[in-house]
């Protein structure tokens, strides 16, 4: 019978071991959300998990909690749902190709099925509460803890300029975003305030997570020196703070930032021996998804410092 420090390095060793094969399946749903637009092979899926191509299936499911084939027409969906609202420039057969459809035809029936609309009627009038019930399962798998976590040693501690903003808060139910960045989208371009030219930030005053949605609050804000006229968008100006701010470039999905933020408030933070800061963590965006694939986006992380 093994001794108590025995059991402990067997229980080590198991969970070390359940770690790694999680994190192989997260390298797996990575490569799936960052290739929507290409043929999903078994032989290069099965390669990432390490597993036979006899048992990769019946692994996927019983580790993801979905099937393969539902899981890509998942991360197809959310995609194309992003592109049909966000860019509605995008003719509906591009969107179809990016995300993987031989044709328009395909695409269209797919995008029903799922989204409960067509591409044209969801980027006419988009229902994201509608959205979120029918991606629950999805958002739910990508909530687990599967990927390799960002590195607190990637942290750097940087002075950050007063910078102004254009910003605008939204409030109530986090699953009602989507609508405040549509019109925010809009106001932006009436104002000529591209992308490529002036910063893109998010200031997170909650977490949807531990917040009652009537509570919860985040600012979409875009950098200029631009004067601000009176809109009915609720645009406002002022300021993101000058000052020393904890800076980490995360890679990936911002939809489930909680581990990063664990990682920065709970290993880093207490090792630094710095202090915080009265100001909220926000976000700088760098590529963008839909623009980019989920796995492709790039944000920095400020945590603000006293």
């Amino acid at each position: 019978m093994p001794t108590p420090d025995e059991s402990s390095d067997i229980s080590d060793t198991r969970n070390a071991r359940a770690a790694r094969f999680l994190q192989r399946f997260g390298r797996v749903l990575d490569h799936i959300d960052g290739h929507t637009d290409e043929d999903l092979g078994l032989d290069t899926l099965s390669a990432l998990a390490c597993s036979s191509l006899f048992h990769f299936h019946r692994q996927f499911t019983a580790t993801v909690g979905m099937p393969l084939g539902r899981y890509v027409q998942f991360a197809r969906m959310k995609r194309a749902s992003y592109l049909v609202v966000f860019h509605p420039q995008l003719p509906v057969g591009e969107v179809a190709a990016t995300c993987g459809y031989a044709t328009p035809e395909s695409f269209a029936r797919a995008f029903r099925q799922l989204v409960g609309a067509s591409p044209s009627e969801f980027r006419a009038a988009p229902d994201w509460n509608d959205w979120h019930q029918r991606f629950k399962p999805w958002l739910d798998v990508r909530s687990r803890p599967m990927q390799i976590p960002t590195k607190t040693a990637d942290v750097q501690v940087i002075e950050f300029p007063p910078t102004r903003i254009a910003l605008l808060v939204h409030t109530g139910d986090h699953r009602g975003l989507n609508d405040s960045i549509q019109r925010f989208i809009a106001w932006r371009q009436r104002a000529r305030l591209p992308r490529d030219r002036h910063a893109t930030f998010n200031i997170l005053h909650a977490d949807p997570e531990t917040t009652p949605p009537a509570d919860f609050r985040m600012g979409i804000a875009v950098a200029t020196e631009a004067p601000i006229a009176p809109n009915d968008e609720g645009v406002v100006e002022s300021w993101l703070p000058g000052g020393a701010c904890a800076r980490l470039r995360h890679r990936g999905s911002t939809d489930f930032l909680e581990p990063v933020f664990r990682r920065l408030y709970g290993e880093w933070l207490p090792a630094s021996g710095r202090e915080l800061r009265d100001f909220p963590p926000f976000l700088q965006r760098v590529a963008f998804y839909p623009d980019v694939p989920d796995q492709d986006a790039i944000t920095d992380v400020f945590v603000p410092l006293a």
